[in-house]
């Protein structure tokens, strides 16, 4: 129950509406580069992150997987999907060992007839995915890739920044693999960049997390 709590998407509904909602939901457990689902299968299932990070992609014509989106914990994936009632339009893939809350897509339907509320958070949180991913097509088309790097690396703070002793972590684990297909490079070009970031005290990395040691560099950078 106090899990359930910390969900944006769950946080006004009280103690016995929780109680009856758990009853709908489903935890599944999926290991690292594990499928969740498939560009084109049928939404039968609607997601959130509970632990670990889960990212969205799609393959490019070349055969290139594009990652469109990262889905930290708390945050929902499949809306579009399950609410438009259309096949998935990309692929869900954990990132690293991750577990999931899902709730199937008739069960969806009569808790929003039966919370409102709930209806109006998904489509807040759509609203800003849908933001969000325009706003990196935008920088891929028209961004030098120093300033796309850049941006993504502002963009997840804001979302899974911790405060240490080193700097603003990043709290979950990149390659730079990732990163260059998230801001649509290669992963030589990804590397360069990184090192140069280091070189001028932008950021460090340390267990697989990169740590920003001067926000406003970055931020000049990206802008």
């Amino acid at each position: 129950m106090k899990n359930l709590k910390k969900i944006d998407l769950f946080k006004n509904l009280t103690d016995e509406e929780l109680k009856e909602l758990q009853a709908y939901l489903v935890t599944t457990a999926y290991k690292k580069k594990e499928y969740i689902f498939s560009e084109g299968d049928s939404p039968e299932w609607f997601y959130i992150v509970s632990a670990g990070t889960v990212k969205v992609t799609k393959l490019s014509h070349e055969g290139k997987e594009i990652i469109l989106e990262v889905i930290s914990p708390h945050d929902i994936f499949g809306g579009v999907a399950v609410l438009r009632n259309f096949p998935y339009p990309a692929n869900a893939v954990a990132m690293e060992d991750a577990e999931v809350i899902k709730m199937s897509r008739k069960n969806l339907m009569r808790l929003v007839d039966r919370f409102p509320n709930l209806m109006y958070f998904i489509a807040l949180q759509l609203g800003d995915r849908m933001k969000s991913s325009h706003d990196s097509l935008k920088n891929i088309a028209l961004e030098r890739v120093e300033a796309r790097i850049a941006a993504l690396l502002l963009k997840l703070s804001n979302k899974v920044g911790v405060e240490t002793k080193d700097g603003l972590l990043i709290d979950m684990r990149l390659t730079k693999q990732d990163v260059a297909d998230m801001v649509g490079t290669t992963v030589e070009t990804s590397i360069r960049t990184f090192s140069k970031f280091k070189k001028e005290g932008l950021v460090t990395d340390t267990d697989g997390k990169f740590i920003i040691k001067d926000k406003e560099g970055l931020a000049s950078l990206s802008s």
